[in-house]
């Protein structure tokens, strides 16, 4: 009966059927938007976090409550689940499967111990170190799917010495497929941002004999921060490249392609928001930003090549009447301070022009005819006011300024505690990205919809993968589910478009 399912999976495909996607771990629905935008149907998804699961089950499902509810893969059995999607037999129900479990649940979970939780799992069921792992693995052995996605951070090649991909790769090869994985940045492949991350793929030995990885669209230069990153993430492989049987080197960029989309690509159309001023004139007020505010698009605003993207992706068309969840955070002691700041500038930095702040606001007073000692009440409230409380020899990193000319750097899931690490480049708005901004740095279209208030959303949408990265990723995974002649369609659309 297995082999019958896979086979007619593999019919119903190669005759035009739509591969079917289930996305496990899915955030609000990054992966699972890049899936769907290169043809394949989301059937659905099991999300823990209740504000992401709502925002899937809107974004795809229209909001259907039993797309929306969020579910713990532990206690979600794939018979359990197909029942109440209503999505048939189980080994029927879907013919992909995508998703990035924790990495935490990875942790010092070694190779021989990796093949005894596969093949003994009640054994290991109390070992939370590896049971994320151990229910993703479920989940293809219960679906049966012709193709698996994995997405994590770079370190899962290197954790604690371990090579996580590769364990994973040695594990589904042995039920039956062919795997490869590497690591990609989103920026080659049209996002504005420099993400890092490992890509698995693994296809079952019916449809394909060997794993590729997308070719990048975009050029740029990273800075030596993320090749250092890389370099850390590979050492291992490194030392063991013998080992590392499944590894592929990441597809070369070439300088003759386009040049990398910017941050300023990305959010010079959006509307301004002047923090110093709502501020003064009392619109930025202490308290929860409300999503449902309207922020008109300023037609004298230039729009870019990715901003006409963001606005016109199908399906998820940027509202007419504006834009939802254009909010940012009230940061009041900050503003003055980011209106100073230089594009890269740092937390270091930052301090620094705050001290300076400090002394000019002292002086003043002094010009007034005021002494204001240091130590006294006085001196300790103007510095409470004007600099931020940080070690700046402990927290480098904590702050940052973008340029408006280069992608920006990683967002966090830490977006959704605080924002400095994506200070606007422009210094008239001098302020943190809003949510909308954070969201079209990550490639998510205007008209898609984050649930929840904004420190969820920011949290949602620093823990997905780019869509355009996953469309990346997908439009490849098409080629080999589809077969030669999606491959030469393929080669025949880009040659169009390059025309």
């Amino acid at each position: 009966m297995h082999w019958e399912a896979i086979h007619r999976k593999v019919a119903r495909i190669r005759a035009g059927g739509k591969p079917r996607v289930l996305d496990l771990f899915a955030g609000c629905g990054g992966l699972s938007l890049g899936f769907e935008s290169a043809g394949f149907a989301v059937q659905g998804a099991i999300e823990f976090d209740p504000d992401a699961a709502r925002s899937h089950g809107l974004n795809f499902h229209g909001g259907e409550s039993r797309h929306s509810r969020a579910r713990d893969i532990i206690a979600t059995h794939p018979e359990d689940l197909v029942a109440e999607l209503e999505l048939g037999p189980v080994g029927d129900a879907v013919d992909v499967i995508i998703g990035g479990p924790p990495c935490q649940a990875f942790a010092r979970v070694g190779r021989p111990k990796l093949r005894e939780i596969d093949a003994h799992p009640q054994a290991f069921r109390h070992d939370p170190r590896a049971r994320l792992y151990q229910e993703y693995l479920r989940y293809v052995d219960a679906f049966q799917p012709l193709a698996v996605l994995v997405e994590n951070v770079p370190d899962v090649l290197n954790h604690g010495g371990q090579n996580i991909a590769e364990e994973i790769c040695e594990v589904l090869e042995g039920k039956g497929y062919v795997c490869g994985y590497t690591l990609l940045n989103a920026a080659f492949y049209g996002v504005p941002q420099m993400r890092e991350r490992m890509f698995l793929i693994a296809y079952r030995h019916e449809i394909a004999d060997q794993v590729s990885f997308p070719e990048p669209t975009n050029w740029l230069v990273l800075p030596s921060g993320y090749e250092g990153s890389r370099a850390v993430a590979l050492k291992v492989l490194n030392g063991h490249i013998e080992e590392a049987h499944d590894y592929h080197e990441p597809p070369s960029a070439s300088p003759d392609l386009p040049a990398a989309v910017t941050a300023e690509d990305a959010l010079g159309d959006l509307p301004p928001i002047y923090a110093r001023h709502e501020l003064a004139t009392g619109e930025l007020r202490r308290g929860a930003r409300r999503f449902d505010k309207l922020a008109p698009y300023d037609r004298r605003r230039k729009v870019s090549a990715y901003g006409r993207l963001m606005r016109s992706w199908p399906g998820f068309e940027a509202p007419a009447e504006g834009l939802r969840d254009h909010v940012i955070r009230y940061l009041p002691r900050d503003y003055e301070l980011f209106a100073r700041l230089n594009p890269g500038d740092q937390y270091p930095q930052a301090w620094q022009h705050a001290m300076n702040m400090l002394a000019e606001k002292i002086a003043e007073l002094q010009r007034q005819g005021k002494s204001v000692r240091e130590g006294s009440a006085e001196y300790q409230r103007l510095r409470d006011a004007t600099v931020p409380p940080y070690d700046a020899t402990k927290f480098p990193n904590k702050w940052r300024k973008m340029w408006r000319d280069q992608p920006a750097r990683t967002l966090m899931a830490h977006l959704g505690k605080d924002s400095y690490s994506h200070i606007h480049y422009d210094s008239e708005q001098a302020r943190t990205i809003s949510v909308r901004e954070a969201a079209r740095l990550q490639s998510f279209p205007d008209g898609f919809v984050f649930c929840g208030t904004m420190n969820p959303a920011f949290r949602q949408i620093g823990n997905a993968v780019p869509p355009l990265m996953a469309k990346a990723l997908a439009e490849t995974m098409m080629i080999a589910l589809r077969g030669r002649a999606e491959q030469d369609d393929y080669v025949s659309r880009k040659a169009a478009a390059a025309v």
